[in-house]
């Protein structure tokens, strides 16, 4: 199915995770130019700047519609491949490269299930006024929380 406009910026945002999910991989085989610690620096920046305001952008304005619309499988998911990312970003303490190769794997895989399947059912079963307000909190035109 064809993505939405509304939700285009979302889509955007998931294309630069992409490039940061495989140069984390490739950072940790060894076949980046760029060190493994830069690139954890990297993910930090972004992960703050990019992937929690995208997160919340999901949890606050995807999760309670599809969960009221009984879509429980796919929530579920979500809110455990953002629970593990987010520990394993948060984790300083832990900055392996199986932890950086991780990382990358289940970004990839998170976007990937995004992409084919949370949003595509959200675009069929949801009200198309919810994709509006999405769409201005994902350009900024509201305050992410």
């Amino acid at each position: 199915m064809k993505r939405i406009p509304e939700l285009h910026k979302l889509s955007a945002d998931h294309h630069l995770g992409l490039v940061l999910a495989r140069r984390a991989r490739l950072a940790a085989e060894g076949k980046s130019c760029h060190s493994p610690s830069e690139v954890w620096e990297e993910i930090d920046r972004k992960f703050r700047s990019e992937l929690e305001p995208h997160f919340r952008i999901e949890e606050e304005y995807l999760v309670p519609p599809m969960k009221a619309i009984g879509e429980l499988g796919l929530i579920e998911r979500l809110n455990e491949e953002h629970k593990a990312l987010r520990e394993i970003v948060l984790d300083r303490s832990a900055r392996t490269l199986s932890l950086l190769r991780d990382f990358g794997e289940i970004l990839e895989r998170h976007i990937r299930f995004e992409e084919r399947e949370l949003f595509e059912t959200a675009q069929q079963l949801l009200p198309p006024e919810l994709f509006k307000t999405i769409e201005k909190a994902s350009i900024g035109t509201i305050p992410r929380t």
